[in-house]
Formats: C-alpha cells, sequence, structure tokens
C-alpha cells in the first residue's frame, strides 16, 4: 500500500486537499472518485520522516485551541483544517492535515488519535470520544488542560528540587573522580608503608577497590541508569504493562499520593460532566475511566460497570476496587439517593485537586534537603574512609 496525495473538488466545489492510501494511482482514484471529488490532481507522496512525539506546551496549546473549536460548534474536521493554518510548526502542521482527512474520510476520533498515540498523550483518542459520544467535548478538553497544568507544575517543582542537588552532584562526580583516581592512590601508598602491615579498616578498603576500578564504576553506572529509563519507556507500551507502571509510582512516597489523588480528580470530573450529559452510571463510569487515563481504572471501571449492568450496587460491586476510591463509590450511592450526584462529583474533584495541591507543597518541602543531605552523606563517608587509617596511626604511635 501506498500513500498518494491529492487535490480535488467536493459535490459542493469546495476545494480538499489531502492523501489516502491505496494499492495503486488507479486505485486511489478509483477511491476519490467513489467519496464524489473530482479530482484536480494526485500523485505519489514523498516519503516522510517519521514524526516524534509533540512537546508538552505545544500539546497545551493544541487542546486549548481543540477546546475552542468545539464550543463553537465548529465541526471538528472543519476546525482542524483551519487551525493548521495558523500553525507554524511543520510538524503539528502535517499532523493535524493528517487527522483532519481521516476524520472527513469518516474515520472515528479515537481511531485518528490511536494511529498517533506517539505523538499524543496516552488515551487521548479516548478522551475526545468520550466527550463527543456525551456532547461535553470542550468540557472535557478544558478539564484535561488543567489537569496536565497541574502534572506541569508537578514536574517543574521535581526539576526545581533536584536541579541545584544535581549540579553540585555533578561537580561532585568530577572531583571525586579526581581524588579516587590521583589522590587516593598516593593515600593507599603511604597508609600501606605506615601501618606496616597492619590491616586496614573495612571503610577504607572499600574505598581503595572503588579508587582502583572508578571508571568501571562509573562506566556500571551509567548502564544501569541506561537500562532503567529504557525499562520505564518500555513500560507504556501495553495496558498490561502500563497498569505495572502506575503500580511502581502508586508505592513512592508522596508521588504515589499526588499521583492518585490527581487520576481521581480527573475521574470525579469526567464522571460529573457525564452525568449532565444524561449518561447512565455504566457508561459514566467507562467514559470516565478513560478520561482519567489510568489503566488501573479502566480495568476497575469496565468491570465495575458490567456488575452494575447486571443489577448490583454500586458500593456492594465495588469491594474489589484498588484504584477508584472507596470515597468516590459512596459519594456516587448517596448523590443518586439524594439527586445530588453532579454536585456531589464536581466536589468530590475538586477536594482530590486541593489534595494534590498539598503533595505539591511537601515536595517543594522536603525533595531539595533530603537530596542535599543524601549527598552529604555520601562525601562524608569518603573523608571519614581516608581520616580513619590516620586516626589508627597516631593511635598507634602515641601508645
Amino acid at each position: 500500500m501506498a500513500i498518494f496525495e491529492y487535490k480535488a473538488l467536493t459535490a459542493e466545489d469546495r476545494l480538499m486537499e489531502g492523501s489516502i492510501e491505496a494499492s495503486s494511482l488507479e486505485n486511489a482514484k478509483e477511491l476519490l472518485t467513489q467519496m464524489q471529488l473530482k479530482i484536480n490532481s494526485i500523485q505519489k507522496a514523498k516519503p516522510r520522516q517519521p514524526v516524534s512525539a509533540i512537546g508538552r506546551n505545544e500539546f497545551l496549546l493544541f487542546n486549548q485551541q481543540l477546546a475552542s473549536i468545539a464550543k463553537a460548534g465548529i465541526p471538528l474536521e472543519k476546525g482542524l483544517r483551519e487551525l493548521s493554518k495558523d500553525i507554524n510548526s511543520a510538524k503539528m502542521k502535517r499532523l493535524i492535515d493528517e487527522i483532519a482527512t481521516e476524520l472527513e474520510n469518516g474515520t472515528g476520533i479515537e481511531q485518528a488519535f490511536e494511529k498517533r498515540k506517539k505523538n499524543f498523550p496516552p488515551l487521548y483518542g479516548r478522551i475526545l470520544k468520550a466527550g463527543v459520544e456525551t456532547g461535553r467535548l470542550p468540557e472535557m478538553l478544558t478539564s484535561l488542560n488543567r489537569h496536565i497544568e497541574v502534572s506541569t507544575k508537578t514536574r517543574k517543582i521535581i526539576f526545581e528540587a533536584i536541579s541545584y542537588p544535581a549540579t553540585v552532584l555533578f561537580l561532585a562526580v568530577i572531583l571525586v573522580t579526581f581524588v579516587f583516581r590521583y589522590v587516593v592512590p598516593q593515600f593507599k601508598l603511604i597508609l600501606t608503608e605506615m601501618l606496616d602491615g597492619e590491616r586496614l579498616n573495612l571503610m577504607t578498603r572499600s574505598v581503595f577497590i572503588i579508587s582502583d576500578n572508578i571508571w568501571l564504576l562509573w562506566l556500571a553506572i551509567v548502564a544501569v541508569a541506561g537500562l532503567v529509563i529504557l525499562t520505564w519507556s518500555l513500560l507504556s507500551a501495553t495496558p498490561k504493562t502500563r497498569r505495572t507502571k502506575e503500580s511502581i509510582i502508586l508505592k513512592l512516597p508522596v508521588i504515589g499520593n499526588l499521583y492518585r489523588n490527581s487520576v481521581s480528580a480527573k475521574l470525579s470530573e469526567a464522571m460529573a460532566m457525564m452525568v449532565s450529559a444524561g449518561c447512565d452510571m455504566p457508561m459514566c463510569l467507562r467514559l470516565g475511566c478513560d478520561s482519567a487515563a489510568s489503566e488501573k481504572m479502566i480495568l476497575e471501571g469496565g468491570i465495575l460497570a458490567s456488575q452494575i449492568e447486571q443489577g448490583s450496587n454500586i458500593l456492594e460491586a465495588g469491594q474489589f476496587c484498588k484504584s477508584i476510591p472507596r470515597l468516590l463509590l459512596y459519594s456516587v450511592q448517596m448523590g443518586s439517593q439524594r439527586n445530588e450526584l453532579q454536585d456531589n462529583l464536581y466536589s468530590l474533584g475538586q477536594m482530590y485537586l486541593q489534595q494534590v495541591e498539598g503533595y505539591q507543597n511537601r515536595l517543594q518541602i522536603f525533595l531539595p534537603p533530603l537530596i542535599i543531605v543524601t549527598l552529604g552523606i555520601v562525601i562524608f563517608f569518603i573523608i571519614l574512609a581516608i581520616f580513619l587509617p590516620m586516626i589508627q596511626i597516631i593511635t598507634g604511635m602515641a601508645g
């Protein structure tokens, strides 16, 4: 199969540009004719370099613009086509044009974005589909933007917290390497002679072993770090591995609670929008979990929705849930009985967002001192290991 670029006129004589996949030029022309398009020109597309994932700020802007298009009631394919004309980034322009073409050809919005899942955040297509199906796309996109900003703030806090210690650590690595490579060997020779065959303490022997293998040690550290980064990226490949990745994140102190409250806030607000759109509870759960972009919640939400469809009570059916908060299930139950479900879910979402801000503040307070103290302990270990034999020598001479 090949890609062909074309220019054609619609039945309303509107100029249309796009691309189509076909086995041959004749097959492409036949497909366009079946679409009731009058072909002006068509040619085989030149091979294109693969498009990399778009930046966070670039995606945030695109999401805001898409929300404005949806709010204005403009059909997405038409709005995207017009939006691409105002974008300076060739990469983003190409992506939007390709998506608009597929939507014009009848491809579902989830499928169009799923084909480009390497370019957009995970489950973005599902979120858009949920918004379209419920008629709440502008609200869902606005909510997504707010949560992206929360996530961006968290990343910024972590970056700012580690940037200074990382700079200090980098300089310390250079200094420590110099010390281990050129200074410690001199001490090793001197101390060995002065102790006259006496056995060095374990800490000092460890430092001398590190000194003899310092380059091998750094190579091993770099290899392990690279392996960890590669493994972490591979964990995003499938729903099962993404659930494993979530489990690891949830076990991290502070960050785990921050992530848990963040996805719970997304779920609460998404379900509130579904309720206002008149969706039943099983659909609210399925689409809400999709919008939360948590594979654990998607799995639990699907099972929970099926049990509710079979007549089970949400609190009883949700006994197995570990990712969907028990408080949310209780709020749904009470809100349904009192006809306050939408308000309860919105309030719950705001509560979770407040907790996210609290954990962000904790990161700002505790992370920088923790990193600096850890670095100080390493440096103290090196100094102590060098001075212990000297104390041993001085004690021997005094005796």
